[in-house]
């Protein structure tokens, strides 16, 4: 068939200039993401072997070759995979088809952080791309494994594409690179010296589990030195291996450097950054199994996008058996990866299989586990470490404390919070609790966006006044889990901002009750008269025990939602009933106090109820909601402006 020209998808084209006017300083990693692509269509290729009988691929020899041409100056990287049909060579390397990549593309070309930047080929599973920062042109030959026809892929990066089938084309992929000139200061090497090529295979995929082979140098001849036999030519020296195979997660620890468990990290997560922490796990007994865990430094830039691909790589008997094993780690912990290697599994097990069997439950609990209590001795031995994975994932973990408790306490243990005590350091519960006053029972916390509106907000100011400390959450998830834990050793989570707050346990409890008792009787008349008038938005007016400055504050009954989960469930598409909340006015706040004394002299002026509800309407923006009615809260205030003059 004759050739066809396509035009790259728009986001695909900005990288590819990205990557022909490189930003990156290493380019030796080109490589790195070729064999990785061509390790993983190995291991499909073997898995489908395995699970479909009339597929007709040989897979006697699977294996990575390596070729260059110093004359050509070309290299090519050649396996004999599962191969691409037509259509996924199109739709896999024609387009990006990851949401959120336009945006991510045009924030680092704004910042023009390389750092962010060499992230971007991993974050978005586009490896492929990499090639164009050492070469000029790229043609990709494909047979997918099973089928016919193959299919050739040509390139220059310079927006568009070729696709030609080709009726004869070996069973895999070939990628062949047109290469560069040779450039020191660009950091662009010879990729067709057999030492560099050497280097960079030991250096970044020495343990992929499948051989990458390159022909041995052949030595010169020495001088006058002739053939056996006149016209003979030599025969070809034999392929070497060039990496180990050896998996990493079998090696005792003190065979293997961090180096070498870091360039694994990087093969299965294609990130280019070390990770944070390495985590292994060898289970013996009824069930063996070995696990090689990842904490990453920084979180993906689509962690908390819907159809993230979570989970790790399952093998059997170092056989890969699937990609994104789910059904290994608990949600709460997606952002893990790594490698875990069973024995006793079958080839043959289906994701569904993996949801029901009990010995995988019993992995996904031990492997939980297991990361949880890495992350609680990161916090104590190593606590700028611990910082970074609590600013990259401390979201994402406090979503275990939503599920069926199995491992709430050891997630609460793991986690720390943003605390008045100390507005530099986070504080664990435990912390918390040993600074408790005596006599304090709760363990107090105010949700908000942020820390800035959590601590100026009108709630707090009994408990700053008082020197009680409480914690400051301004997660999403945050509204959530405090409502589904209970408590923690013993004390209950208790929120500010919701239902009477009784601080008297901290000062002289008996001459604050008598006062108490004095302002109600005094305040009586002004406190039904309020809930009257503004029965339509609240459904009490209270005296305040919280406040200190502000003239009136609003809150919730103990067991009510906030306003901030109101509208997290109606985002999500659930009805809410509206619930009324109670108005609590500040007895020695002027404004209160002279709202009462006119309320007792002039009992019929209609201004008074204006007066009252614009206590409401700055209650309400203090706590940072909306008005119903804005115009009308303009037009009340403006009203009192100019009879102010």
């Amino acid at each position: 068939m004759s050739a066809e020209t396509f035009e790259f998808q728009v986001e695909a084209r900005q990288l590819l200039q990205m990557m022909i006017h490189s930003i990156y300083s290493n380019k030796d990693v080109f490589l790195r993401e070729l064999l990785s692509n061509a390790s993983d269509a190995l291991d499909k290729l073997r898995l489908e072997a395995l699970r479909d009988d009339t597929l007709g691929a040989d897979v006697s020899d699977l294996h990575i070759t390596i070729e260059t041409d110093p004359q050509a100056r070309t290299l090519t990287v050649r396996d004999n995979g599962i191969g691409m049909s037509r259509e996924e060579v199109v739709q896999l390397i024609g387009t990006i088809a990851k949401s959120g990549t336009a945006a991510f593309l045009k924030e680092m070309q704004q910042s023009g952080d390389a750092a962010s930047g060499e992230r971007l080929i991993g974050q978005f599973g586009v490896g492929f791309y990499s090639a164009f920062m050492v070469a000029d042109d790229v043609t990709l030959l494909t047979r997918r494994a099973g089928e016919t026809q193959g299919t050739r892929w040509t390139s220059g990066g310079e927006g568009t594409y070729t696709i030609e089938d080709v009726p004869e084309a070996p069973q895999g992929t070939s990628i062949v690179l047109k290469l560069k000139p040779e450039d020191s200061e660009d950091q662009l090497h010879d990729y067709t010296s057999p030492w560099k090529i050497r280097e960079i295979v030991k250096r970044y995929s020495d343990f992929i589990t499948w051989p990458i082979r390159m022909a041995a140098e052949q030595p010169a001849a020495a001088a006058g030195e002739e053939s056996a036999e006149e016209g003979e030519e030599a025969a070809a020296p034999e392929p070497q291996t060039l990496n180990s195979m050896k998996a990493l997660w079998a090696r005792s620890r003190d065979e293997v450097t961090d180096a070498e468990y870091h360039e694994l990290y990087k093969h299965i997560s294609h990130d280019w950054i070390d990770p944070l922490e390495t985590i292994r796990l060898q289970a013996e007994g009824t069930f063996e199994y070995q696990a090689l865990l990842f904490i990453p430094s920084h979180a993906s830039q689509d962690l908390f996008m819907q159809g993230y691909r979570r989970g790790v790589q399952l093998y059997v008997k170092r056989v890969f058996i699937m990609d994104d094993c789910e059904a290994l780690l608990p949600s709460y912990l997606r952002f893990v990866k790594g490698v875990v290697d069973a024995q006793d599994l079958s080839l043959n097990v289906s994701r569904e299989i993996l949801q029901q069997d009990r010995q995988i439950q019993l992995m996904h609990r031990r492997l939980a586990k297991k990361v949880l209590s890495t992350v609680k001795e990161m916090m104590t031995a190593e606590p700028e470490r611990y910082a970074t994975f609590w600013r990259e994932f401390g979201r994402v973990l406090k979503e275990g404390l939503l599920g069926d408790g199995t491992e709430r306490d050891a997630i609460l243990a793991a986690s720390t919070f943003a605390t008045t005590h100390d507005k530099d350091t986070p504080t664990t519960l435990a912390d918390y609790v040993g600074r408790m006053k005596e006599g304090q029972e709760h363990i107090y916390y105010l949700t908000g966006e942020s820390r800035q509106a959590v601590e100026s907000s009108p709630h707090m100011e009994a408990f700053r006044a008082k020197g009680v400390e409480v914690l400051l959450l301004t997660d999403p998830v945050d509204e959530v889990w405090v409502d589904v834990v209970p408590g923690f050793d013993g004390k209950q989570l208790r929120s500010v901002a919701k239902g009477e707050v009784d601080l008297g346990g901290t000062e002289d409890a008996e001459k604050a009750e008598g006062e108490r008792e004095k302002q109600q009787q005094e305040y009586a008349d002004l406190l039904a008269w309020m809930t009257e008038s503004l029965s339509e938005k609240v459904k009490e007016v209270r005296l305040s025990s919280r406040l200190t400055v502000s003239a009136a504050c609003i809150v919730s009954d103990a067991d009510a939602i906030t306003p901030a989960l109101e509208n997290i469930y109606r985002a999500m598409g659930q009805e809410v009933p509206q619930v009324k909340r109670i108005l609590e006015v500040n007895p020695g706040h002027p404004l209160i106090a002279g709202l009462n004394k006119a309320r007792a002299d002039r009992p019929d002026d209609p201004a008074l109820g204006e007066t009252a509800e614009l206590v409401h309407s700055l209650a309400l923006l203090a706590e940072g909601g909306e008005l119903t009615d804005p115009s009308r809260f303009v037009s009340l205030v403006t009203g009192r402006l100019q009879a102010g003059l």
